[in-house]
């Protein structure tokens, strides 16, 4: 019997959850410190009290205080709470992505402070994901390939961009947007994320041939697309191409335009939303249970 997934909240799921500001400044502050931590200037197991009109909390005992936004997205902003958690609600609810136009329209925030909210979140969305490498002779086959994202720009130049997608066959993504396609930038990106050992599958680009050259017993298989060969025994290339028509629904559909210098950041939300395919009632939590641990002041 197939396993149904499991749906994300609802909207009014958040509402309930998170009704004020201070019900979010809590939320940090709990799965951050938890109840009580030992204090990091008089070192003694402490209860941690609000401190009105900052978003800090100080110890009982020597008044020492933490700030639960510290190495956060929502750090130095003045933006509320609620908010925070609104947008990036968001992001975790919808496949094809969050345009900062929408973010500027329903939290009434300027444009600026709208496009800087969804960078943050996209870049943290990165690091929650990780950089773990897949692959490896134990694990299942790779399956690799290369997209273009952009077309023609409005003075007529071509403003394609070059990705490189590895997904394991059942399991993880991992996007990288590449200067170029040559033999060299894609066998030092493919050491980078897949262990020696993997299984490849790629179509028969030029560049995709060194993978088997690369002294790191990668097992490559080459279909030829171009005549008509979509498939190889168990080899194909069927999952990279659903990612690929993930990412440019969201990137056609919903971004229109993506420059080169924010387009990895692009790519790390679409991978972590990919990644967390099967557990899309997690993805909101996870978001705010993975801040690295702040510092006092």
């Amino acid at each position: 019997m197939e396993t149904k997934t499991p749906k994300g909240p609802t909207l009014r799921q958040l509402q309930a959850r998170f009704p004020t500001e201070e019900s979010c400044l809590e939320h940090l502050k709990m799965v951050r410190y938890g109840a009580k931590h030992t204090c990091a200037k008089c070192d003694r197991e402490a209860k941690y009290y609000r401190v009105k009109a900052r978003r800090s909390y100080e110890c009982e005992h020597c008044g020492y205080q933490v700030y639960p936004t510290a190495g956060t997205p929502f750090e130095k902003t003045r933006t509320s709470l609620r908010d925070w958690f609104y947008v990036m609600f968001l992001f975790t609810s919808t496949r094809n992505g969050v345009a900062a136009k929408r973010v500027q329209r329903e939290i009434g925030v300027t444009y600026k402070t709208a496009w800087r909210m969804c960078k943050l979140i996209r870049q943290y969305m990165g690091y929650v994901d990780g950089d773990d490498m897949i692959g490896g002779a134990d694990g299942q086959p790779v399956q690799i390939d290369h997209a273009f994202v952009g077309g023609v720009d409005k003075q007529g130049h071509d403003d394609k961009k070059v990705v490189l997608g590895m997904v394991e066959e059942g399991g993880n993504v991992v996007a990288r947007h590449l200067p170029n396609r040559r033999g060299g930038i894609v066998a030092k990106t493919v050491a980078a994320n897949l262990k020696p050992g993997s299984r490849i599958t790629s179509d028969a680009e030029h560049s995709f041939g060194v993978l088997g050259y690369m002294g790191r017993g990668y097992q490559h298989t080459i279909l030829n697309n171009d005549a008509g060969q979509w498939s190889r025994g168990t080899a194909n290339n069927n999952s990279i191409e659903g990612f690929w028509g993930m990412l440019k629904r969201g990137i056609n559909g919903t971004y229109i335009s993506v420059s080169p210098q924010h387009l990895q950041t692009y790519l790390n939300e679409f991978e972590f939303r990919y990644n967390m395919r099967r557990h899309p009632h997690m993805m909101f939590d996870l978001l705010l249970l993975s801040f690295p641990r702040s510092q006092a002041r």
